[in-house]
């Protein structure tokens, strides 16, 4: 079995009401009918499960491997939690590529003749969809995990590109953006002539591929691929924050890489909060050489964090959102933080 069933398993039987864990008694004689009306009700809890994955990297930025359970520590609310699961297994991907498309067009271009190189990053196990944004985002696949359908969609994209002053054209070959998601937006009139004007709406593009995710199973590790130039219009119908409690609320990370101007500047951006505060991780392209390496790098620092998990204790219950910050013992490591998560469903 491997661990994705195993973890399944464990999040089964702590989702269980209380008395439902507890060994079974022998049958007892019936109880008379007064008897059964004055027995008191039984408490009935559920037991959460934190699952938090976590990648180590060295001064260098490189991945850390061999670092040991007793090595890492999880505090919630600055409360130290006991780690009851532990992984360096390998989780199987639920991927959304979230495909910036009001780039410039020099940088589109790289970004279209790259984009075919997606694919391989991906495993049999995984499932993958594509959607391309501006004003509004366009679902081009559902997801798979036919690895030739992915390549063969992401080899017919054809990027809209933008001219300095101009905003971006209508795809001119490519898959049909016709199969729009339940979830996404449908296009008025209004936004179509924001489209045109070069408007784009990062924050609704992030939160429609977090709806996209959201279902998917626990046993999957669930992320964006974002590729985008950190550009964001005003007016999106979802801002920052609500966008960020639907990614933590679901366990999902960004994946982050910045190419055009959000290589140039690379502080503090939209692309770096959402990648940083979900646990995710950011990377910057100049070129289709560096998407093409940066593209397999991504799929496997995803796929190979470490898997902590725990039970929540000593915290306040009542709240609605929970700090998550994970140490290592060893000197010169650092973890990526995570921002922590909800307890309330997004609607």
């Amino acid at each position: 079995m491997t661990f994705a069933r195993q973890f399944a398993a464990i999040f089964l039987v702590l989702a269980l009401p209380w008395d439902a864990q507890q060994p079974q008694q022998p049958p007892a004689k019936r109880a008379a009918p007064q008897q059964q009306e004055d027995a008191p009700y039984r408490i009935r809890t559920r037991a959460e499960l934190v699952v938090v994955p976590v990648t180590v990297k060295d001064s260098s930025g490189e991945m850390v491997h061999g670092i040991l359970a007793d090595e890492f520590r999880i505090l919630e609310d600055d409360v130290e939690q006991q780690i009851s699961v532990f992984s360096v297994e390998a989780f199987p991907l639920s991927a959304v590529v979230l495909l910036d498309n009001a780039l410039p067009q020099n940088v589109a271009r790289q970004l279209e003749t790259g984009a075919p190189a997606i694919a391989a990053g991906f495993a049999e196990s995984d499932e993958v969809a594509i959607t391309l944004f501006d004003a509004y985002p366009q679902n081009l696949m559902e997801f798979t995990r036919d690895n030739d359908k992915l390549y063969d969609n992401l080899k017919r994209i054809q990027m809209a590109s933008t001219f300095p002053g101009q905003g971006s054209g209508p795809m001119t070959a490519g898959p049909k953006v016709n199969q729009v998601s339940p979830e996404a937006k449908v296009p008025t009139r209004a936004e179509t002539s924001r489209a045109s004007r070069g408007m784009k709406h990062l924050y609704d593009a992030v939160y429609a591929a977090g709806l996209l995710l959201r279902e998917r199973g626990r046993d999957r590790r669930k992320i964006i691929f974002l590729v985008s130039d950190g550009r964001n219009s005003p007016n999106n119908e979802m801002n920052f924050d609500d966008t960020l409690k639907l990614l933590l609320g679901a366990d999902i990370s960004v994946y982050a890489i910045g190419v055009g101007q959000a290589s140039l500047n690379r502080g503090l951006t939209p692309l770096t909060r959402f990648a940083r505060l979900t646990g995710g991780d950011v990377f910057y392209a100049t070129s289709r050489a560096d998407l093409e390496n940066i593209f397999s790098r991504v799929t496997e620092q995803a796929r190979n964090q470490y898997t902590l998990a725990y039970a929540p204790r000593g915290t306040d219950r009542t709240k609605d959102f929970h700090s998550i910050e994970v140490r290592v013992k060893r000197d010169r490591l650092s973890v990526p933080p995570r921002d922590g998560y909800f307890t309330t469903p997004t609607p």
